[in-house]
């Protein structure tokens, strides 16, 4: 397995940019906590995130965080890049389905380490259900 993927799971404070009930950042955040992490939503339009506080920025999560799963539009993924390197977060997780060949290479020229192209709850463990089936997929075409 890359060891950007094994650096950025053992993260256990990482901070979900997009957790909406209604997006997939809101199944990240919940999945992630039943894992075991210390999970921080972020949303800048929300005050809370299943009855916990939600931040309104990267800059605004507590200084442990070092980890960030990108759950936005690339559009909106560039200014969570400046915010990542603003409050000294050095791994970030673009969820796979968008194009953020942009906001990456933004990332990286900070020195952020970054994945992208992949669903971190295939890597957090422990995988439990349909992504446990997708990560057993993805060994046996060996593209995990």
């Amino acid at each position: 397995m890359d060891q950007r993927i094994v650096d950025f799971v053992q993260a256990r404070h990482i901070a979900v940019v997009g957790a909406s009930p209604r997006k997939f950042g809101g199944a990240i955040c919940t999945t992630l906590k039943k894992r075991g992490y210390t999970v921080y939503p972020v949303h800048p339009a929300r005050n809370t995130f299943k009855g916990e506080r939600c931040f309104s920025s990267l800059a605004t999560v507590p200084p442990d965080v070092e980890a960030a799963v990108i759950a936005v539009s690339p559009a909106h993924a560039l200014d969570v890049v400046a915010d990542a390197h603003r409050a000294g977060i050095t791994k970030l997780w673009f969820q796979q389905g968008a194009n953020f060949a942009e906001p990456i290479k933004k990332a990286e020229a900070e020195g952020i380490q970054t994945i992208s192209g992949k669903c971190i709850l295939m890597y957090a463990e422990p995988v439990t259900g349909l992504h446990a089936i997708h990560r057993c997929i993805a060994k046996v075409f060996k593209k995990l």
